[in-house]
């Protein structure tokens, strides 16, 4: 294989890689607007008098925090993961 063969590899890897990035980007932003209008939805429709209400919709929102900073936590750790093979990538470009 050829340092050209190579650095086309590299390149369209990393092209890839970011038209990925920008579709998960996109992903996210869209399912953010749509978890906001579900919970304006939700606030609109706990009865705020009903305790026992109020506290499943309290529950519901601790619950569903844990899972989406972990979710977070996920998205940090791949990230991570993902500059350190770009970097291994750029590292072995012939200059």
């Amino acid at each position: 294989m050829t340092n050209t063969d190579r650095d086309g590899i590299v390149a369209g890897v990393l092209d890839r890689m970011d038209r990925h990035a920008r579709m998960v980007r996109l992903a996210i932003l869209a399912a953010a607007a749509v978890e906001g209008l579900l919970m304006v939805i939700a606030l609109l429709k706990v009865d705020w008098k009903n305790e026992t209400q109020v506290l499943l919709f309290l529950f519901a929102v601790l619950g569903y925090t844990i899972v989406a900073l972990g979710l977070v936590a996920l998205g940090a750790h791949v990230s991570r993961v993902g500059a350190r093979v770009v970097a291994a990538l750029e590292g072995r470009r012939p200059v």
